[in-house]
């Protein structure tokens, strides 16, 4: 049996990930054994510790050709580490070696093991740069996935980047040999691009004293962003060029707080923030039931509507998408959230109404949701909705059906989405960045950071401390980048298929942002028929790309 899994990134590919949220009964990805993983698990992270104390490998550059928005572009990939310092402090007495700079602090008081030196991150990333391209007037992007734990291999070998993994179709893709393509939809176009691996994932690494605590929380690790950020601007010399965020799932929380970090710490403004997937405030995430919060169904249930719409599941059959899911929107904001509102108070009659609609709405049988006291899950209904069919329904991306594992489980036990295609991306991030790339001879590349029971810190730096992941909401931070950075344009992207971080919560995470009226006219809403990962379908990585590069041009202008 496969353990349970996490629910918020593209992330863990072989083993979970412990953090504190991911104790949800529904929570998303794991895809291995969990016996069969300890024991290489903790031989990989003995190995790779050693390995940290060493100085990073030397960059890599080669060099590439791609067709994209009409042009034949081409380009100059780097792909290397950057050494970030876990405090700004710590950080401007590093070299651009990455090592401390001779009669700084960190030098003097260097201690004589490696183990118990200041804490260091060593970043890997790859850079497409376009070539002939003139710096300080050519946007540059940087891209990254979430987790926390993942790697940002998902979005740099599936979305915008020069290639693309095929992963067509809504089914489990054939074995190797798998396809890797020249992207038509890369951003190469209007920005270069940096896809860049959190600490301690991908090839970096960490390195010092208790490294882990320094670089695994929502704080530390946007610090070791902007100042990964802060350094990349030095050494490719991009201080005056357009600069663009684009993160996905808990990348899209990392960048909230990384825009505050950039503009109010770094005085480095950003031109526009890109959020795919987007999780602001984690009380309205889809989780186990929480007595008197029912936000999380309402928000849910335009997801659980498109997708019996997809499946074909209604009857009558609305004719479009777009028109049933606003009826449905106006349900889950209106009678749905009334009847809900009133608990244990809310009459029969009243109850079996809404019933029948959201029968009328999901395909979930009336029994069931009135048994569900109105409140069906995301993992209830990811079990449920294809059960009669002995299959699963995804959670990144509800257009998947796997074979359920147990008929009887409350919950799904694992993502159908996930085992479908993880395996092409494993091995063609693989393949690509050794052979074509240059990069990574005899090192492991990790999808995911290897926690081995580390808890990643949710506790805010000068905020009240959270217990749990359901308390954090970085809404906040985002509004103050905007407020004290009024041209900076947001963009939301998401798909309707996408259960792991609904569209309809990432409207209310922004229709609730705490900025004036005026500045709302600087976000922008784009939705997919697809799910988490929009760009895994083909028509979607093309609108994602249309809609991205028009927002570019559009913010740069702005300015």
């Amino acid at each position: 049996m496969k353990p349970p899994f996490i629910f918020l990134a593209r992330i863990a590919v072989l083993a979970p990930i412990a953090v504190p949220f991911l104790t949800l009964a529904s929570s998303l990805r794991a895809q291995d054994d969990k016996s069969a993983a300890k024991s290489t698990l903790t031989a990989t992270v003995t190995a790779t510790t050693d390995k940290a104390a060493e100085a990073p490998p030397p960059d890599s550059t080669t060099q590439g050709t791609v067709d994209a928005g009409g042009q034949h572009i081409a380009y100059t990939a780097i792909a290397g580490t950057i050494t970030v310092g876990a405090t700004d402090g710590d950080d401007a007495q590093l070299g651009p070696d990455g090592k401390p700079l001779p009669g700084s602090q960190l030098a003097l008081s260097a201690p004589k093991e490696p183990a118990d030196a200041a804490p260091v991150a060593h970043m890997f990333y790859v850079a497409y740069f376009k070539t002939g391209a003139t710096a300080h007037d050519r946007p540059i992007t940087f891209f990254y996935n979430g987790g926390p734990g993942s790697s940002t291999m998902w979005l740099h070998m599936g979305s915008l980047g020069p290639k693309y993994v095929e992963t067509a179709g809504d089914t489990h893709l054939p074995g190797a040999p798998y396809k890797l393509i020249d992207n038509a939809d890369s951003l190469l176009d209007v920005s270069d691009e940096v896809f860049i691996d959190m600490p301690g994932t991908g090839f970096g690494r960490l390195a010092g004293k208790d490294a882990n605590k320094a670089f695994w929380g929502v704080d530390q690790d946007a610090g070791a962003f902007a100042r990964f950020i802060a350094r990349f601007l030095v050494k490719y010399d991009r201080w005056n060029s357009p600069k663009f965020l684009f993160g996905e799932s808990y990348g899209t929380t990392r960048s909230a707080v990384l825009a505050d970090l950039l503009e109010n710490e770094k005085n480095i403004d950003l031109n526009g923030v890109m959020l795919l997937g987007q999780i602001f405030d984690f009380s309205i995430a889809t989780g186990p039931p929480r007595p008197g919060m029912d936000l999380p169904y309402e928000l849910a249930l335009p997801t659980y509507a498109a997708t019996a719409w997809y499946h074909k599941k209604l009857s009558p059959e609305p004719a479009a998408l777009d028109p049933f899911l606003k009826e449905v929107e106006d349900f889950a904001t209106g009678q749905y959230m009334h009847a809900l509102a009133q608990g244990n108070a809310l009459g029969d009659a009243e109850k079996q109404r809404v019933a029948d609609k959201l029968h009328e709405y999901t395909g979930l049988t009336v029994d069931y949701v009135i048994k569900a006291d109105l409140r069906v899950t995301a993992g209830e209904f990811e079990q449920t909705f294809a059960n009669d069919e002995g299959m699963t329904t995804g959670r990144y991306d509800t257009r998947f059906l796997g074979p359920t594992i147990d008929p009887l489980s409350e919950a799904a036990q694992y993502d159908p989405q996930s085992a479908a295609i993880s395996s092409a991306y494993v091995s063609l991030a693989n393949e690509y960045l050794r052979e074509t790339l240059k990069y990574g001879a005899g090192e492991t590349y990790l999808p995911h950071a290897l926690f081995d029971g580390f808890q990643w810190s949710m506790t805010r730096q000068g905020a009240t401390s959270f217990s749990s992941s359901r308390g954090l909401n970085v809404g906040d931070d985002l509004a103050e980048a905007m407020k004290t950075n009024p041209r900076l344009k947001i963009m939301v992207n998401d798909g309707y298929y996408d259960l792991a971080t609904p569209f309809f919560a990432a409207q209310y995470d922004e229709e609730h942002l705490p900025i004036p009226a005026a500045l709302t006219k600087n976000i922008e809403y784009d939705w997919y028929e697809a799910g988490h990962m929009a760009y895994v379908r083909d028509e979607c990585r093309k609108q994602l790309h249309d809609r991205v590069a028009a927002f570019i041009k559009s913010a740069d202008s702005a300015q």
